[in-house]
């Protein structure tokens, strides 16, 4: 039976968006066990998809073969339960190059990072994600954040786009994404998916939710899906008391403290699902890992946050 494509699979989601971290062993290199042992567990708690070799799958450190073979393995360990979508970035022909190889490993989908370095302009953009799309037969879901920023009427044409299926949102201006989301609704008749992309999404989620954006990414799903699901069925359902007890309580001191040191959105996130027992390994350079202070601090913040479900079971 033929999987049903990206944008149907996705439409109502069951649950947060799972972004795997990229296991590594004591010497470095890539541990495909532990890595499939994460992606079943987070298929199993009840993801509503995997993004692997994302950005907090740590997509920048990754060499092609390693890149490869660990969407291959995530394949694998979601059984078809749910869609895998795979990273693709750098220039214009390296995107191509790994849109390709998660192509031959079996991904649903990709997710279109920003172009290294340069900061192009609308039409050069364009160009560059319209390249990435006729790359596969893979949908794409475009990126926008840093060097990636569109306008309305780019993002109409993306839509337009055979292959791109959606945009994910990095930048957090929400003025300009309601003004993305009715121009594309009003051009371009079907399904074009929208993403909350921003670090501890479920802190803006919220005010995504109110512009009709159910999808978003929960790097908290990789070490305590239990509160990242908890929270997830609260937004759908309008249960305010435990949005604003998880807000207050757990998620909004999480950032404080993700904002205490540069490349935390991964580090951190990567030393919490040590602390809940997998041996993920340490991110690569140039990433480095939290100082002990905070770990301690994160150990005390997860425990606080299953509390905080206790609470109102």
């Amino acid at each position: 039976m033929t999987p049903a494509p990206l944008a149907a699979r996705l439409r109502d989601p069951s649950g947060p968006l799972f972004f795997p971290v990229t296991a590594y062993g004591p010497d470095g290199s890539v541990d495909l066990d532990v890595y499939r042992t994460h992606v079943r567990r987070g298929v199993a708690a009840g993801a509503a998809a995997v993004f692997a070799c994302c950005g907090t799958g740590e997509f920048h450190a990754l060499l092609p073969e390693e890149f490869e073979a660990c969407v291959r393995v995530a394949v694998e360990a979601a059984e078809g339960r749910v869609p895998v979508v795979a990273g693709a970035g750098y220039g214009t022909a390296l995107a191509v190059r790994y849109a390709r190889l998660a192509a031959a490993a079996g991904a649903d989908g990709l997710l279109a990072m920003p172009p290294y370095l340069v900061v192009a302009g609308q039409e050069g953009l364009l160009r560059h994600y319209r390249e990435v799309a006729a790359a596969t037969a893979l949908p794409v879901i475009v990126y926008q954040r840093d060097n990636a920023v569109f306008t309305p009427a780019t993002v109409v044409e993306l839509a337009r786009t055979d292959g791109i299926t959606g945009l994910k949102d990095g930048l957090g201006d929400l003025d300009l994404m309601q003004r993305i989301i009715s121009a594309v609704r009003t051009q371009v008749p079907g399904d074009f998916l929208y993403f909350n992309g921003l670090p501890t999404a479920e802190q803006t989620q919220l005010a995504y939710h109110a512009l009709g954006v159910t999808l978003y990414s929960s790097a908290v799903f990789c070490f305590a899906p239990e509160i990242a699901l908890a929270y997830h069925r609260a937004v759908t359902t309008g249960d305010t008391a435990t949005v604003r007890r998880l807000l207050d309580g757990f998620y909004r001191p999480f950032v404080e403290l993700r904002d205490q040191g540069r490349g935390y959105a991964v580090s951190l996130v990567k030393a919490a699902v040590r602390l809940r027992g997998l041996d993920v390994g340490e991110v690569r350079p140039p990433l480095h890992e939290p100082a002990e202070d905070h770990i301690k601090q994160l150990a005390q913040l997860v425990e606080r946050g299953y509390a905080l479900l206790e609470e109102g079971a």
